[in-house]
């Protein structure tokens, strides 16, 4: 059965522990790297990430964006948003629609 995930400071994820999410904790890259493999290769269908983390491992989440699972969504953290969450979904639709339509 596939997993819902959410990835990024502890003051930011524990609230989605509520809705029944997998809360992994994370405060910087290199505490994240290994959890993101670890959710990645245990059947995790959706893994959100802050923005403030995914800052940190662009590679890793460039990666799996080519494959089918898991789906990565940025969200934004407990300092805001810093834009790559949209740029993200502006990138998606251009790609699929052609043009810049945001």
């Amino acid at each position: 059965m596939y997993q819902i995930a959410v990835l990024g400071d502890a003051q930011s994820v524990q609230g989605f522990a509520a809705l029944g999410l997998q809360v992994c904790p994370a405060e910087n890259a290199e505490q994240a790297r290994p959890i993101l493999h670890r959710l990645a290769k245990d059947n995790t269908a959706i893994i959100y990430i802050t923005e403030q983390l995914a800052a940190g491992l662009t590679a890793e989440l460039d990666r799996y964006r080519k494959s089918a699972t898991p789906a990565i969504i940025l969200i934004p953290g407990k300092k805001g948003s810093l834009g790559l969450g949209m740029q993200q979904v502006k990138t998606t639709v251009e790609r699929a629609v052609g043009a810049d339509i945001i």
